[in-house]
């Protein structure tokens, strides 16, 4: 953990691990009360930062479907988020600070990827979610998967919870945790970013991370 954020992050955590934000405008907004018990899935109560995500994959669907393993290169970090392309705002703004930070970050934005996991594989095409992604960050890894198996299981390593319901009126329901992960070469989670964080805060914390590598 790292020394001069530790106590900022852990605080992030405990109040925040648990948000699920319901993306608004055209869609129905679903809270965590909305949540059918058969497919949420409880944030670890121990909190998600040290947990190991190196062993959890999804495939890269901007990179011919090879399975990508959520670990940073070496030296490097590697920031997760889930989320899909009709988010109208949560989505879409969360990315655009992340841009605005690692473009704060200068030369060491190399030393940065970031990869983005549809929640939404029904309406989130390979083609969507790779042209969506790659207009915030041009070498970023869209992550995709029909196997809702393997969608949940990667979601539950980051202790994500997210929910797709159609509606009556044929309207889609999406509800997910909207939350930024920063994860280092051997696959720990060492920062967590809620919605809404400064780009600044982002790029502070990024920097302490690539000089501990």
């Amino acid at each position: 953990m790292l020394d001069s954020m530790g106590p900022r992050i852990i605080a992030v955590v405990a109040s925040l691990s648990a948000l699920v934000i319901g993306c608004t405008a055209s869609e129905t907004t679903a809270s965590l009360a909305d949540f059918d018990g058969a497919v949420s899935r409880p944030i670890p109560t121990s909190g998600v930062l040290g947990n190991s995500v190196a062993e959890v994959s999804l495939p890269d669907v901007g990179n011919d479907g090879e399975s990508m393993r959520f670990i940073a290169p070496d030296g490097g970090v590697l920031v997760a988020y889930f989320g899909y392309t009709f988010c109208p705002d949560v989505c879409p703004t969360t990315l655009a600070d992340l841009r605005t930070a690692l473009k704060g970050l200068g030369a060491d934005a190399s030393n940065v990827e970031v990869a983005m996991a549809t929640v939404d594989p029904g309406r989130d095409s390979d083609d969507v979610i790779t042209n969506y992604l790659h207009s915030f960050f041009p070498k970023g890894h869209p992550l995709r998967t029909d196997d809702d198996d393997d969608l949940r299981a990667a979601a539950d390593a980051f202790g994500v919870q997210y929910s797709v319901i159609e509606g009556v009126n044929g309207t889609i329901e999406v509800a997910h945790s909207g939350l930024l992960f920063a994860v280092d070469d051997i696959g720990e989670i060492r920062a967590v970013w809620p919605f809404g964080v400064e780009p600044e805060t982002i790029a502070r914390d990024i920097t302490s991370m690539l000089s501990e590598a």
